[in-house]
């Protein structure tokens, strides 16, 4: 399948200029391959349907909970639960976002180790760090400056959580971070960052995702789909295909390492991916109506 315009070539809001408009979704996003590659399913497979689809990019969770909430942008499919119940619980609390669905189940987010560094140092915890600082530097490397990650991670820190008051967090991008994760395996050097599953790095590091005894962490068990208020009266097939989606951990797994390992675009992973499964494509599409009112089929 080809879509009309892809999402990629449609870095900006609607033709409205935000959310709102009738026939219309406007979806938030970070530079998460998952969550990339996810909108460019949705888009692909809406604009197929005749209906007008579009990214607002390079946001910010925080932005993105204030968009969606302030209505300018209509849905989130990246909504990690409960990691980002900074940004998005009193929004959904107050009924200006409305949770719709979860996409993505079993979930992992925590600050983690390589594998061989857990063995080597008996690390398990955030409670065995400190014991080791020095062999890590002192320094927790984070993601995106503003994530909900790194917030936690520095407020651990400002809090001295687990001894960590000495500790320091490297924010940096995602790719900037695993670099830096594959440069200290390779050195024998240990280092702790920000690991989530599902990722390519689960695999490759063997990554061990650190207990939390004191419950500093939030945690995330699952990744959710969340529109401004009353998206689904204004839009209810549209509302109807986002409600059906869903991906598996190794589905979405797969997306990085087509992206990161294999150096595919984005626009074509979801394009293949469309192709490559009619059935469960079939399944978002059930109960949904296209642009014209007639069955949607593609």
């Amino acid at each position: 399948m080809t879509a009309c315009t892809t999402a990629s070539e449609r870095d900006g809001f609607a033709q409205s200029d935000s959310g709102g408009a009738a026939d219309s979704v406007v979806l938030a996003e970070q530079p998460w391959v998952d969550l990339q590659v996810e909108n460019e399913i949705a888009v692909q497979i809406l604009q197929e349907l005749g209906y007008d689809a579009s990214i607002k990019k390079n946001l910010s969770v925080e932005n993105a909970a204030t968009a969606v909430s302030s209505g300018q942008i209509d849905a989130y499919l990246g909504n990690w639960w409960p990691s980002q119940e900074p940004s998005f619980g009193d929004p959904i609390d107050s009924g200006d976002v409305e949770v719709l669905s979860t996409i993505v189940k079993g979930t992992e987010y925590a600050p983690a180790v390589p594998g061989d560094v857990a063995e080597k140092l008996g690390i398990e915890s955030l409670a065995d760090l400190d014991a080791n600082a020095a062999k890590f530097g002192r320094k927790i490397y984070g993601i995106e400056a503003g994530s909900p990650g790194n917030e936690t991670i520095q407020k651990a820190i400002d809090e001295d959580a687990y001894g960590l008051g000495d500790w320091k967090l490297v924010a940096s991008g995602t790719p900037a971070m695993l670099a830096q994760v594959e440069k200290s395996q390779k050195a024998g050097q240990p280092i702790v960052f920000l690991g989530w599953s599902p990722h390519w790095m689960t695999v490759q590091f063997d990554a061990v995702f650190l207990e939390d005894p004191d419950k500093v962490w939030g945690g995330a068990g699952e990744i959710r789909t969340v529109t401004r208020k009353g998206f689904e009266d204004d839009n209810p097939e549209i509302a109807e295909f986002l409600s059906n989606l869903s991906f598996s951990t190794d589905e979405a797994g797969q997306f990085y390492y087509d992206h990161d390992k294999s150096g595919k675009e984005l626009a074509d992973i979801a394009s293949a991916w469309i192709d490559d499964n009619p059935e469960k494509v079939a399944r978002f599409l059930d109960g949904v109506e296209d642009a014209d009112g007639e069955k949607a089929e593609i």
